[in-house]
């Protein structure tokens, strides 16, 4: 499990990560992803809505998305905030496949020259 300090867990944040951020598909999993200029410790938070399966289904998916971020958090640069939306096919995706999906997605969207930064205020948590 991610520490608390290590998940976007607000609508808010989610609602800036999605609008403001980046967005990379790869395989089974999309990454919104915003860098902004806060130089809090990277953070993730995950979406898998129901068109993945029922309610089993969808948190074992997180679950395997949350071990599979976890360890790669630490990497990612201060500031950092990702979001990542589960598809359908995630449901039958092994921890394998979806690790490589989020290296893949992870190192298109660092490639981009740092994505988008966005200015957040002292309160945005």
């Amino acid at each position: 499990m991610l520490p608390v300090g290590s998940r976007v867990r607000s609508r808010a944040d989610h609602a800036l990560v999605g609008s403001a951020g980046r967005r990379t598909r790869s395989g089974p999993l999309v990454v919104h992803s915003v860098w902004t200029t806060s130089g809090e410790p990277a953070r993730a938070g995950f979406v898998v809505g129901r068109r993945v399966g029922k309610a089993v289904v969808r948190n074992q998916v997180r679950r395997r998305l949350r071990e599979q971020m976890r360890t790669r958090l630490r990497s990612l640069p201060p500031g950092t905030m990702i979001v990542v939306r589960a598809l359908p096919d995630a449901a039958a995706a092994s921890s394998d496949r979806l690790g490589r999906s989020l290296d893949d997605a992870l190192a298109r969207a660092a490639r981009t020259t740092a994505g988008p930064r966005v200015s957040t205020g002292a309160g945005a948590r």
